[in-house]
């Protein structure tokens, strides 16, 4: 994202820089629209003409320097028909409109209005929000640009819209929401050299600025716990492993917290049982899920979320070296159990074992959900557009699946069962981290089931929607930043005060 991107609110009559508006099927504009196109009302509907453009949803026609108004381009957004439209849509063509500014225009006007008439407040928020998603991009590490590949080093967009100042507010949580997804985005592009365990943990003391108080556990701190689980896994690198737990108390004091767990495999080489070198340089992301708890903690505390929250987070490397932990090896985990080691490379429920013990035993909340990067299985199920959904508890899976319809990250509820329970039982310890090849995200999900009680608990297998993310509307980059749209959304809707 361009760091000097700057996003205000105004009204339909102040026009600067590009033009974007929007219209519905059969070009269908709202009146504020019309009003501001009257002068080459003509000259549209002859461009829409020759284009055979008429609206449909994500279409889009470009007229450069249109005579009769004084701005450099026009672009008109389709948005469909009424009846085929989506809340969570508003987003998206945000994010289709923001992909129309040319690379060079340091000025850009949107109008938050689609055939229909004008958008509320919170609508015009989340058409902001679109916008700075897709204008995201990770690049830090350029350092030049190829041809074509201009941008302006001040981006000023205008949101004209029919309330400026309550969508200016409507903005302050969309923001904060945003933001989050941002923070998550930047993490899990990092390069492992760049963000190893400690250095991610220190990245994190910056939250205390919003509020968050950030606790870190080192290695001395997890042996005294008996995190026996995560430790095997990190013992083979040179970068000693950290837990994190980040805490913002916004709800009722001395209500019960809800939890939010994360992995955060800093590089996962497989380790002793090594991965093949094709694609491994994208382990760097298999900590997406402890970035995603990060983010949802960042957009609680900046909105002020009425709730009181916990996030935890497992951060290691796993590494080939001659102190690393072997296929065959017998860790002992903070619960007390017993975990045979199969395959080195099934380390992220070791990590989350004991991390979420930790999280149910230390502050008992009301629920717990963790995300990981935790199957490749889970791809062959699901492709990238939905994230497994595990849990023992169906009013949590209800409200998940709203969430991520609402929001777009979207879920699929998969089965738990003692009959899968059953591979993952081990002759030589109370349970194996593998279960063979049937079923391997569902014998994963059996696994973490064992240390969380009876607490109401979800697990999300993003590894199909976290990193290497599908390029959408609202995501050019490598990562989508997935899950903090989704958690916080469920957070607003059913457990704010």
């Amino acid at each position: 994202m361009p760091a000097a991107l700057k996003l205000g609110f105004t009204s339909f009559a102040r026009i600067r820089g590009v033009l974007i508006v929007f219209c519905g099927e059969n070009l269908k504009f709202g009146p504020a629209t019309r009003k501001a196109l009257l002068p080459v009302e003509q000259l549209v509907r002859r461009a829409a003409a020759a284009d055979r453009f008429a609206g449909k949803s994500g279409s889009t026609l470009d007229i450069v320097a249109p005579q009769g108004l004084d701005v450099p381009r026009l672009v008109v957004v389709g948005t469909g028909k009424e009846s085929e439209f989506k809340p969570r849509d508003i987003v998206k063509f945000g994010g289709i409109a923001m992909g129309k500014l040319p690379g060079a225009a340091g000025q850009g006007t949107i109008f938050a209005e689609f055939g229909a008439g004008a958008l509320k407040p919170k609508q015009a928020a989340d058409l902001a929000m679109g916008m700075r998603l897709r204008a995201y991009s990770f690049d830090r590490y350029k350092t030049r640009r190829k041809e074509g590949e201009e941008r302006a080093d001040k981006v000023e967009i205008n949101v004209a819209c029919a309330a400026p100042a309550a969508a200016q507010t409507a903005w302050a949580s969309a923001a904060a929401i945003t933001d989050g997804v941002v923070l998550a985005r930047d993490l899990i592009n990092e390069p492992a050299n760049v963000l190893y365990p400690i250095e991610f943990a220190r990245r994190l003391s910056s939250l205390s600025k919003l509020g968050v108080a950030v606790d870190v556990l080192d290695v001395a701190a997890m042996k005294k716990l008996g995190m026996g689980a995560l430790l095997g896994v990190g013992q083979g690198s040179a970068h000693d492993p950290r837990v994190v737990v980040m805490r913002w108390n916004g709800g009722k004091r001395g209500a019960e917290p809800l939890a939010f767990i994360g992995k955060g495999v800093c590089f996962d080489t497989g380790g002793i049982s090594i991965k093949s070198a094709q694609g491994m340089e994208d382990m760097k992301g298999d900590m997406a899920g402890a970035a995603c708890v990060v983010g949802l903690m960042h957009a609680l505390a900046a909105r002020k979320a009425k709730v009181n929250a916990v996030g935890a987070i497992g951060l290691v490397e796993n590494m080939p070296d001659g102190k690393a932990y072997r296929p065959g090896d017998i860790l002992k985990t903070m619960s007390g159990q017993t975990i045979e080691v199969i395959n080195t490379d099934a380390e992220g429920r070791l990590v989350l074992a004991d991390v979420l013990h930790y999280v149910n035993k230390r502050f008992k909340p009301k629920f717990m959900i963790n995300l990981a990067t935790l199957t490749g299985a889970i791809i062959v199920a699901l492709g990238q557009e939905y994230a497994g959904l595990f849990s023992n508890d169906d009013k949590l899976v209800e409200r998940l699946t709203k969430a991520g319809e609402a929001t777009g990250e979207r879920v699929w509820h998969m089965p738990l069962g003692p009959e899968y329970d059953k591979l993952i039982d081990s002759k030589f310890a109370d349970m194996k981290n593998t279960g063979g090849r049937w079923a391997g995200s569902i014998t994963a999900a059996q696994l973490l089931q064992r240390f969380v009680g009876k607490t109401p608990w979800a697990h999300l297998d993003i590894a199909g929607t976290a990193l290497g993310s599908p390029q959408t509307d609202i995501n050019k980059s490598w990562s989508s930043g997935w899950g903090v749209r989704l958690l916080d959304r469920l957070v607003e809707d059913h457990y704010e005060r």
